[in-house]
């Protein structure tokens, strides 16, 4: 009987351990996409998508800090996605603007 609560109780313990691996693809690549959207200035083409990507990006470099990885690596999936939409869309206005690339 004790044996069977001490299997228990380790088992729990075991579980309980068990951690979420840090999202350091998703980080570099929200990174990346963050970069590529500024580098065609998509603050003034487009900044409804850039700055949710921005903020998106902000709070996920917050829990990914406090390790709540899993929080982050949602909100990095988040800001890339947000960050990719602002540079296609920002390429697209100074395409039609006449804008050089």
């Amino acid at each position: 009987m004790i044996r069977v609560l001490l299997a228990t109780l380790y088992f729990f313990f075991v579980v309980g351990c068990v951690t979420v691996p840090p999202p350091n693809e998703e980080y570099t690549l929200a990174k990346a996409a963050i970069d590529a959207a500024k580098a065609v200035q998509a603050a003034r083409y487009s900044p409804g998508f850039w700055h949710q990507a921005e903020e998106f990006y902000r709070q996920a470099k917050i829990l990914y800090n406090e390790r709540e990885y899993a929080e982050a690596k949602y909100l990095f999936l988040s800001a890339k996605n947000s960050a990719e939409k602002a540079e296609n869309s920002a390429r697209l206005l100074r395409q039609k603007s006449g804008d050089v690339l």
